[in-house]
């Protein structure tokens, strides 16, 4: 049987030793600028589930004003994984919507009820009192739409806020800020959105 050497160690070039595999990460959205926004989808996790679908999210970019300008340096919505007490989040370039809990209902604090109450009396939200809490009788069309019209929009705000500073880098002027931002849009686009999606 004839032997061959193997070469077990990487080559040395002008003193320096090389990789021996691949080491530049795989790009992706979360590491690599995209041409057009991404829409992916996680598994909604245990006790959540998806409301929204990815031609939902299609869709609700049709009825958005300066979407083209909105979209610079956004990489990727993703409709990502439950997590308690939290409908969505931002993170340079990625917005995040959330699961859904499986049994539509939420319990939310005074203060988050006086946050959004103009908007669940839009949509016909029933509530009712619990303590400290306020338990929300949502629908899967009322979650949906909150979810498309409050928390998209809101995280878009931390989008446009990041991108409206000088340096592009870190979204500055905080909550209010993406809060007023969902607010001005949802006003903007209310009827093209019950008329694309409905409320019932």
């Amino acid at each position: 049987m004839a032997r061959y050497n193997r070469r077990i160690s990487p080559k040395v070039i002008a003193g320096a030793v090389q990789e021996r595999n691949r080491v530049d990460p795989t790009p992706t959205y979360w590491n690599t600028d995209q041409k057009v926004p991404v829409i992916d989808k996680e598994r909604p996790g245990r006790g959540y589930r998806h409301l929204l679908r990815k031609k939902d999210i299609f869709d609700f970019i049709e009825i958005l004003p300066r979407w083209d300008d909105l979209a610079t340096g956004l990489n990727a919505v993703l409709l990502a994984e439950g997590e308690a007490g939290l409908y969505g989040w931002y993170d340079t370039g990625v917005v995040g919507i959330c699961a859904w809990p499986r049994d539509l209902w939420t319990r939310e604090s005074r203060d988050y009820y006086d946050m959004h109450k103009d908007l669940y009396a839009r949509l016909g939200v029933a509530s009712e009192p619990r303590g400290e809490l306020i338990l929300w009788k949502h629908t899967e069309a009322t979650a949906r739409a909150f979810q498309l019209l409050r928390v998209f929009l809101h995280e878009l705000g931390h989008h446009h806020d990041r991108m409206t500073t000088r340096s592009k880098i870190a979204s500055t002027r905080g909550e209010d800020y993406a809060e007023n931002y969902a607010i001005r849009y949802e006003d903007m686009i209310w009827d093209r959105y019950t008329a694309k999606f409905g409320l019932g």
